[in-house]
This record gives structure tokens, C-alpha cells and sequence, in this order.
């Protein structure tokens, strides 16, 4: 009987899988706000230390982008175990489920060591070759002398976050990132500034303050688990011996993802360094654009994982011909809902940002404002080539995107050498840079999906 309720229950989870925009939806919305966790974390973080000082501000602008970098590699290698957990739900196989899960986990602990490794002792000789000002230089060491400690939580829980995503039960990451939010929020208040009666540590309080709420939202994480009803049927409960073949095939799944993660947040971040170049006060202000940036990105970000996984599910239904037409309505819903939020912040900053930034020195914000337009552009192409993108992965063409995305990160980095170092074109055409990077990732992602080149891939 068990058996026939878990075959009735996968027959329908199959069939309620479509192309609507109503499915789109009820998929991608709580992925756009749960996967924003990390954009949560920086935003929080960024606007505590903005009312702290300008130099704090620049210094988490550098360093914040750094750990995005270091978030997204954990990211990228759980995105090979969504889109093969997405497959087997396809292909009504529940009960391997809880296997792929664990030798997620399994690997996303390994990886977390080596970067916390990394953190902890390489960091001072790399950021050397980066930062020219001693301040900002300390500064964001003293950050993740408490941040690095996050990453084992990090990186399990973006385990937890692919489950969920591959097997389309997204509901409760929405609830998990609120937690995580409202934790970080309340704990950077208190210990930036010495609030409460806790010590007053500035940067690097909240770098603890954001990895005490990694620790929060992943116990929380675990006790739903616990109590998921559903958790039998992946066979959650069931701690499988290490398979090193199943690791290495997510491995090689997801390794171009990880690069790709690697080359577009790692292309970011050598651009903060060179805009550090140009002085404090030009990295405060790309700071304050990344953080508007991140704000404004979030539906692009949810709808990109959200299709990933339903053309995933939707190949391991043997409906390939259903995808396309699926990242097209897809793409329609990102830049729709993407301009709708993006032109009121655009038009009327300050009018938003006061009660986010609450300065009476709103000089920064003037200044950013030029390139606030160009940010407009940016968010355009970014909603639909993050989709088109997303939806060539789904489609385990893995390293294919990774080629796609590397060329694009050259011909980028080049260009923001060149603008900043050798023409007077300031930072609005330093920004414009992205606008190019998408607009061509847009043309390759499109081309390859038209070719159906995928159709005979297999994972």
C-alpha cells in the first residue's frame, strides 16, 4: 500500500509540472527569495557598515564580493545534485534521492574545508596582489577572520536548498532565508555597533553576525527535515556509505558550473580590485551600485534556478520539446518582474535608499546615479541571459556553458582594464561592461538551445 501511495503521489507531482506561468511561478518565487540568502547577508552587512564609516563601507564592498565568490563554488557543485535529483523525479525514481543528497553533502564538507583553509591562512598574500590601501586591506581580513567560519553551514545548507529545488518543494526555503535574515539583521546592529550589551567589533562583528545566522538557519534547516513527511520517500533517514562514483559524476556535472560560478563572480571581483585602483571613494560608490545591484537581481537569481530545475524535470519526462518555449515564458516573467522593481529605485534613489541608508550626507548616492541608469541596461539583459543561461545548464550542457562563459569573462576583464586605466570614461562605462558580457551570453545560449545539440546528452 505504502508503495501505491508513493507511486500516486509521484504520478501527480509529474503531471502538475508544465510550462504555465502560473507553474513558473509557484516554483521560481520562493527560489528568487531563498536563494538570496547570501545577498541578504551582504546587503545587511553593507548597510550597517555604511553608518559606520565610509572606509568600513569600501572595505566590505572588496571583501563581500570575495565571499559571494566563495559562496558560489558551494553553490555551483550542489547545482550538479539538484539537476540530477530534478532527473530522477523526472523519471518518478524518489527513492534515490536521499543517495544523491548525501554524496552532496559528503563532498560540500570537503570543499568547505579546504576553503576555510584557505581563508584562514592564504587570504593575507592574496588580497596583496589586489589591495593598494592598508586600511581597506586590514580591514577585510578582520572580516573574515569570523566570516570564514560560516562556510561549513554555507555550503551544507546549500545542499539542503538543492534537495528542495530538485524535487520542486520550494516553499520552506522562503521561511529558512527570513530566519537567516532577520538573525543577521538584529545580530549586526547589536555588534557593529556595540548594542545590547554585546562588544561593539564593527567589520569584523559582522562578519560573526553573518555566520551566526548561517549556523541558525541551518539548524532550522535540519528540524524541518526531521519533520518532513515527504523525507521517508527520498530515503533521508538512510546515511549511505561514501560512494565515490556517484561523487564523481555530480563532480564532473557540476565542475563546469562551479567554473562558470568561478569566472562571473571571479571576473566581479578582479573588478572591484582594479576600481580600488582609482581610490576609496570610486570603490564606495561601486559598492553602493553592488549593493543596489544585489537587491535588484533577485528575481533574476530565482527565476535562473528556478527553470534550471524544471528543464531538468521536464528531460527526465522526455518532453525536450516542451524547454525552449519554457526559458522563453520564463525569460518574460524575469525582465518583467525585473523592470518593475529596477525603474521606481532608478528613477527616485533617493527617495528609496534614505530610509535604507539613512544619511544626511546623501552625496554618494549623487554621484552613483549615473551609472544607476546604466544599471537599468544591466538588469535587462542580465533577467533574460541569467534564464537563457540557467536553461542550457538544466540541460547538462555544463561544459559548453562553461566555454561560453569564459570567453565572455575575458573579453570583459579586458575591457574594464582598458576603460579604467587608459580612457576618461569613469565608472558608468566601467559598469557598461556588463550590459556587453549578457547581451553575448544572450546570442551563444540562444544558439546552442536552437541546434537541440542537447537533446542526445544524458546524466
Amino acid at each position: 500500500m505504502r508503495k501505491g501511495l508513493q507511486q500516486s503521489v509521484y504520478i501527480w507531482a509529474r503531471m502538475r509540472l508544465n510550462t504555465s506561468y502560473r507553474q513558473i511561478l509557484s516554483i521560481s518565487t520562493p527560489i528568487m527569495l531563498g536563494s538570496a540568502a547570501q545577498n541578504v547577508i551582504a546587503l545587511s552587512d553593507s548597510v550597517f557598515l555604511y553608518h559606520l564609516s565610509e572606509q568600513d563601507f569600501a572595505a566590505i564592498g572588496f571583501v563581500g564580493v570575495f565571499y559571494l565568490v566563495i559562496s558560489a563554488i558551494g553553490y555551483g557543485f550542489s547545482r550538479g545534485g539538484q539537476l540530477l535529483i530534478a532527473r530522477r523525479m523526472g523519471a518518478m525514481e524518489p527513492e534515490k534521492v536521499g543517495h544523491i543528497f548525501y554524496s552532496m553533502v559528503y563532498y560540500e564538507l570537503a570543499l568547505a574545508i579546504v576553503m576555510f583553509l584557505f581563508m584562514q591562512y592564504g587570504c593575507y598574500y592574496f588580497f596583496s596582489l589586489f589591495i593598494d590601501s592598508d586600511i581597506i586591506f586590514y580591514k577585510s581580513l578582520e572580516y573574515l577572520e569570523y566570516r570564514s567560519w560560516g562556510v561549513f553551514f554555507s555550503y551544507i545548507g546549500v545542499a539542503v536548498i538543492a534537495l528542495y529545488t530538485g524535487v520542486a518543494r520550494t516553499g520552506f526555503i522562503l521561511i529558512d532565508t527570513i530566519v537567516l535574515a532577520v538573525v543577521n539583521i538584529a545580530l549586526d546592529y547589536g555588534l557593529v555597533f556595540g548594542h545590547w550589551g554585546l562588544p561593539q567589533m564593527g567589520i569584523a562583528g559582522a562578519g560573526l553576525a553573518s555566520t551566526t545566522a548561517e549556523v541558525v538557519a541551518f539548524i532550522v534547516f535540519a528540524v524541518f527535515i526531521i519533520f518532513d513527511k515527504h523525507a521517508r520517500m527520498y530515503h533521508l533517514f538512510h546515511l549511505p556509505k561514501v560512494d565515490l562514483k556517484l561523487i564523481r559524476k555530480q563532480y564532473r556535472l557540476s565542475f563546469p558550473i562551479v567554473a562558470q560560478a568561478f569566472v562571473g563572480l571571479g571576473s566581479w571581483f578582479v573588478f572591484f580590485g582594479i576600481v580600488e585602483n582609482l581610490g576609496e571613494r570610486e570603490l564606495a560608490i561601486t559598492n553602493l551600485v553592488r549593493m543596489i545591484y544585489l537587491i535588484l537581481s533577485i528575481p533574476c537569481w530565482g527565476f535562473s534556478s528556478g527553470v534550471n530545475t524544471i528543464v531538468s524535470n521536464f528531460i527526465g519526462q522526455r518532453k525536450r520539446q516542451a524547454v525552449v518555449p519554457l526559458i522563453w515564458k520564463t525569460a518574460k516573467i524575469s525582465l518583467f518582474t525585473t523592470m518593475v522593481i529596477t525603474l521606481p529605485v532608478v528613477m527616485f534613489p533617493h527617495f528609496f535608499l534614505y530610509p535604507l541608508l539613512g544619511s544626511e550626507d546623501m552625496s554618494l548616492i549623487t554621484e552613483a546615479q549615473p551609472i544607476f541608469w546604466v544599471l537599468v541596461l544591466i538588469l535587462g539583459s542580465f533577467s533574460i541571459g541569467g534564464v537563457f543561461f540557467n536553461g542550457l545548464v538544466g540541460t547538462g550542457a555544463t561544459y559548453y556553458g562553461l566555454k561560453i562563459q569564459f570567453w565572455c569573462a575575458v573579453f570583459y576583464l579586458i575591457y574594464i582594464y582598458v576603460e579604467v586605466n587608459y580612457t576618461s570614461g569613469g565608472l558608468p562605462w566601467a559598469w557598461a561592461s556588463e550590459i556587453f558580457y549578457w547581451i553575448v551570453m544572450i546570442i551563444l545560449s540562444y544558439r546552442f538551445l536552437s541546434s537541440k545539440q542537447w537533446y542526445e546528452l544524458k546524466f
